[in-house]
């Protein structure tokens, strides 16, 4: 007998005449598929959403506030064109007088200072979100 993967054939001999029969060896094998099958539909549908929100806060900012004042002062040397006193900001304006000499003369300073302030703040806006709903056409389970 013969072994293999292909059909095979075996030869058998009758005793009682002298004939040759031959006699099919049949091999099965397993062939496997797959298919696409539709089971039902499912629909996807989407929305936006709006809400109202409010924010409570503090809010800060900051104010200057410049005050002229008159100084008119000969001066021998020009001050610092700006200095610090505190927490106000002095900037000097000078000018060139002409006289029989020249000298310099302190018009004036301004004093800067600077303010701070808080207030209490509300804002309404409209939020928007999407919202998402899939449901199956056919029987079974919510997606």
């Amino acid at each position: 007998m013969s072994t293999g993967k292909q059909h095979l054939t075996d030869i058998v001999t009758d005793s009682s005449c002298d004939q040759s029969q031959t006699i099919p060896v049949i091999e099965e094998k397993l062939v496997i598929t797959s298919e696409n099958v539709e089971t039902g539909r499912v629909l996807v549908s989407k929305r936006v959403l709006e809400e109202e929100a409010t924010w409570n806060g503090i809010i800060a900012r900051e104010e200057l506030r410049v005050e002229r004042k008159e100084i008119n002062q000969y001066v021998k040397d020009a001050p610092a064109a700006v200095r610090q006193e505190g927490d106000v900001t002095i900037v000097s304006v000078v000018k060139e007088v002409l006289v029989v000499e020249k000298r310099l003369m302190l018009v004036e300073e301004l004093h800067i200072t600077r303010h701070h302030h808080q207030e209490q703040q509300s804002f309404t806006e409209t939020l928007r979100k999407e919202e998402v709903t899939v449901f199956r056409n056919a029987s079974g389970t919510d997606v």
